[in-house]
């Protein structure tokens, strides 16, 4: 079992689509703050600050397919990027009203995979939601794709009103005992969850709970990285963030791998 990232590893589905991203507009895109130099394109830190060589490499069965507002692949805070580097069956596509890739309908209807859209319940039809990832897939067969749409909680509603292709989805509506949870643990953020919060809970759901530790505590060093880079502070790589991942990265997977 290996636990370092490969650094010849070809880029991820959330690089690629930023790349193509990048190549569609008509002038450069500035992240918050004006440019500021280079930027590692492994995980789009300052170099100085980079954990491209903190990245975890686990077997994971579940899959993300996240569908992305259309500047949220360039964004260096997007998390969807860290569920990218976590979860190796991780699909990503931009989101346009006008058009869908006809990637993104061949994935949604490949037999190998259960797509879940994950959204609020309140919003859609009972008979549509689901709480129980393993509802649909008594005999285990097929595996869980969790359908997260990458936006601002505004842009994320109009994808979902916009999406017909998504309608006949089951609905995976995460729980108010799960989400207080996480309030408990993120009381400093917003009260709502990044893009790499959400997957966590559906790998937690899934059966991954190792995985969605990870993910987790991937998300707590890049955070840390990322705002000590904005303060041009040095990072502590013996703090708890630091040493929980490292624990986890080390952790032997047994059985898990498929």
């Amino acid at each position: 079992m290996r636990h370092l990232h490969d650094p010849h590893a070809p880029p991820h589905a959330v690089s690629r689509l930023r790349a193509a991203r990048l190549a569609r507009s008509s002038k450069p895109f500035l992240a918050r703050g004006g440019p500021r130099g280079e930027r590692c394109a492994g995980c789009r830190l300052v170099p100085s600050h980079c954990i491209c060589a903190l990245r975890p490499v686990l077997p994971v069965r579940a899959g993300v397919c996240l569908l992305m507002a259309d500047i949220e692949p360039l964004k260096p805070s997007n998390t969807g990027w860290l569920v990218a580097d976590v979860v190796a069956d991780t699909f990503a596509f931009g989101w346009a009203r006008t058009e869908v890739d006809p990637a993104l309908l061949a994935l949604l209807r490949d037999p190998q995979w259960q797509p879940y859209l994950v959204f609020p319940g309140e919003f859609v039809a009972a008979e549509r939601v689901v709480t129980d990832v393993q509802a649909l897939d008594a005999g285990g067969g097929k595996r869980p794709l969790f359908v997260l749409l990458d936006a601002t909680w505004p842009e994320a509603r109009k994808m979902f009103r916009k999406s017909p292709y998504l309608d006949k989805l089951p609905v995976l509506s995460l729980q108010s005992e799960q989400l207080s949870s996480y309030k408990l643990r993120r009381s400093q953020r917003d009260e709502h969850f990044c893009t790499s919060e959400v997957a966590a809970l559906c790998l937690t759901l899934a059966g991954e709970a190792h995985a969605a530790q990870t993910l987790e505590a991937y998300l707590d060093v890049f955070t840390s990285h990322y705002l000590l880079a904005k303060q041009q502070l040095p990072v502590n790589m013996e703090d708890a963030a630091h040493v929980r991942l490292s624990s986890l990265r080390m952790q032997p997977q047994g059985d898990d791998a498929f």
